[in-house]
């Protein structure tokens, strides 16, 4: 009988540590996530509206959630110090992403900005914050 309890437990305290790894998504640190700052979903601030982006790149995902009281994507994002990059003609040109760098002029990559899926008609330093809307940053070869 206290073979059977203990061998319940353990198989119980087994499946809760493997659904905490499911829950708590990590890529693994190798090629451009060398770079990267955080390797895990992480949650940041303590704002009014609630901004959910993911940045993928080399097929690995993380994704931040971000409570802010910012209007913007883009500034919510550098109140954490997620992005990073330089003024353009065209507004923030973003090279810099959870600390992984990609520059078209450099190495022929960049970071992509998509809203719900669809390519982004706006950067991210113009980009009103809408709540339920995913935000994507994605480095992509041009």
């Amino acid at each position: 009988m206290k073979q059977t309890i203990k061998s319940s437990i353990a198989i119980i305290l087994s499946l809760l540590f493997l659904l905490s790894l499911v829950a708590c998504n990590t890529v693994d640190k190798t090629g451009i996530w060398e770079e990267a700052t955080y390797l895990r979903d992480k949650e940041f601030g303590k704002g009014s509206k609630t901004v959910v982006v993911e940045v993928k790149a080399a097929d690995q995902m993380v994704t931040f959630t971000i409570h802010t009281d910012k209007e913007t994507v883009g500034e919510a994002l550098m109140e954490h110090d997620l992005i990073d990059g330089e003024e353009g003609p065209y507004g923030l040109y973003v090279k810099k992403v959870n600390g992984m760098t990609a520059d078209f002029d450099v190495d022929g990559y960049y970071w992509a900005f998509y809203i719900d899926g669809e390519m982004a008609m706006t950067g991210v330093d113009s980009t009103e914050i809408k709540e339920g809307v995913t935000y994507q940053l994605e480095c992509t070869k041009g």
